[in-house]
């Protein structure tokens, strides 16, 4: 112990002083002097910036940049939220054409002044790549009719801030960083056409990010669907700038685009519901959808498992489970601890819910949002199926994952079937847990069974399995206390354990980003005596 101690202390202070000398250089002369080398390179291809339409909000109102009140929009005692979205310019996407084009060169040439020199605030990475996509996209304000003074300003501040990027890349963890960033290098690589550098050094990061983070069936490792949908925006959006330049767009990026599409039409476009996996909350994608069709994007997928996600469904149902194994813990930052959790839908209402995530890193939310309690699955002893380990100050990562076995896909028209175990409760309790989940269309009954396999047989374990349910769902327990009904809006449905005690429990409801509710669950408890126990159960249509 004391050993182990002494490691981590060591390794804390290595980092430290690796962040303390990495500061310093950066405030230098000599990093400023370093990212200060730019050419006397011409401002050729203008993106337009309706391409951007999929990651920007546009508002039906413009605003013209007179409205802003100038003298004070760069004061000292913003919010960081305020200040990333100021910083970041984005803001310039709601500008009414009409908007002063001297206006709006004058807040650059100002922030230029005030921001020539590196400060770890507003030279942010995700901020300064943002302002370098929202500078060169909205060049009819940026840019146009400017004197030659302030093109070589402007021209000098995006390569500066480009060569900044190219310099802290290498030491980004996560992708989608990279990704923003890497998009950023290859604009000005189109944007400036007589720099050959810029667009060479973007794609070859690209196909690093491609071959690092994003599987061969075309998902991210993390198994995110979030950054499922984050990754494909933005590999169409560069996609559209080699188009739109008039540049031989590589085939590698069309061979991702292919493969991310396939993923976004399996887990969304097919089913046109959000299932609570892994990261996921309730979204809306059907203005990515219209981005995708108007320009000419059509994804398909027949397929009933890909990236340990199962989806079973006919006109009325749908069935989705988890059936993959935990990221590796470099890609588990929103990881949730849901092995073999489960989700129905009947009729486009959801039977059977995860209870979402908690996006924000700071509140104690996100670190519950992870857990297996708040997941449709089994937890044994009150215990998660994974452990978690601090990766910073506010993030989690897996640090030792589950992997799933013996798993079963079975769909034909009046018997489907989804089935696997998993071992993360082999270490700590030494058992296997096994799940099965048949259902009867014709029936409209759905059959589980989850069985615990023990390879200690001297000890006994509690355990909970738990059928999380939306927060308007109604539900009531029978006189026996053997039944319970559930009420979802015009549908009545009964869940049924024999052998068991069935109750229902007060639960958070996360799946709207950032917010809570609370909502019910039903729940099975019980003590695992045998060498192998097997929990039947069922919910029947009414």
């Amino acid at each position: 112990m004391i050993i182990k101690n002494l490691i981590v202390s060591l390794s804390q202070f290595y980092f430290d002083l690796k962040v303390s000398l990495k500061k310093f250089y950066q405030n230098s002369s000599f990093y400023d002097k370093k990212i200060s080398k730019t050419k006397d390179i011409t401002f050729d291809y203008k993106p337009s910036p309706y391409l951007l339409s999929s990651i920007v909000k546009y508002q039906k109102k413009k605003y013209k940049i007179e409205d802003f009140a100038l003298e004070t929009i760069w004061q000292n005692n913003l919010k960081y939220e305020e200040y990333e979205k100021l910083n970041n310019f984005f803001w310039f996407f709601s500008l009414d054409l009409k908007s002063s084009k001297k206006t709006t060169q004058s807040i650059i040439n100002n922030w230029i002044n005030k921001n020539n020199f590196y400060n770890p605030k507003s030279w942010d990475f995700d901020i300064t790549s943002k302002r370098i996509i929202s500078w060169l996209s909205n060049h009819q304000l940026t840019y146009e009719d400017c004197d030659e003074d302030f093109k070589k300003k402007f021209n000098q501040s995006i390569q500066k801030q480009t060569n900044h990027l190219l310099n802290e890349i290498k030491n980004l963890t996560e992708v989608e960083n990279k990704i923003i960033g890497c998009a950023a290098v290859i604009l000005t690589g189109l944007a400036y056409k007589n720099d050959n550098d810029y667009l060479v050094n973007g794609l070859n990061l690209l196909k690093k990010i491609i071959k690092s983070s994003i599987d061969n069936q075309g998902f991210p490792k993390s198994r995110d669907i979030k950054q499922l949908i984050f990754y494909l925006k933005y590999f169409i959006i560069i996609r559209e700038w080699f188009k739109e330049s008039q540049n031989t767009i590589p085939e590698y990026i069309d061979e991702t685009i292919y493969y991310l599409g396939q993923s976004y039409a399996f887990i969304w476009q097919n089913i046109n519901q959000d299932i609570l996996f892994n990261g996921n909350y309730i979204s809306n994608n059907d203005e990515f959808d219209q981005y995708l069709k108007r320009f000419g994007y059509v994804f398909k997928n027949e397929n009933k498992e890909i990236a340990g996600y199962a989806i079973l469904k006919n006109k009325r149902i749908m069935l989705t489970m988890d059936i993959g194994d935990s990221p590796s813990n470099n890609f588990s930052r929103f990881y949730q601890s849901g092995a073999l959790s489960f989700e129905i839908f009947s009729n486009g209402k959801k039977l059977i819910t995860n209870c979402g995530y908690f996006t924000n890193t700071q509140n104690k939310l996100n670190k519950l949002s992870k857990s297996t309690a708040l997941q449709s699955t089994l937890s044994i002893e009150d215990h998660s199926s994974c452990d978690y380990k601090k990766l910073d100050k506010f993030n989690l990562v897996v640090e030792k994952g589950i992997r799933i076995n013996n798993k079963n896909i079975i769909f034909e028209d009046n018997y489907w079937k989804i089935s696997g175990s998993h071992d993360g409760y082999l270490k700590k309790f030494k058992t296997i847990h096994e799940r099965q989940i048949e259902f009867y269309p014709e029936q409209m009954k759905f059959i589980g069974f989850d069985k615990l396999l023990k390879k200690d047989k001297s000890k006994n374990i509690k355990f909970d399995i738990r059928f999380h349910l939306t927060p308007d769902t109604k539900v009531m327990k029978t006189q026996d206390n053997k039944s319970i009904l559930i009420e979802l809006e015009d549908e009545g449905w009964k869940f049924n354990c024999d052998n068991f005690n069935i109750n229902i429990d007060n639960g958070l409801y996360l799946g709207i980003k950032n917010s809570y509710k609370e909502n019910q669950n039903i729940c099975i408890s019980g003590i695992c005596q045998d060498d192998v126990q097997t929990i039947k159960w069922e919910i029947t249509r009414l």
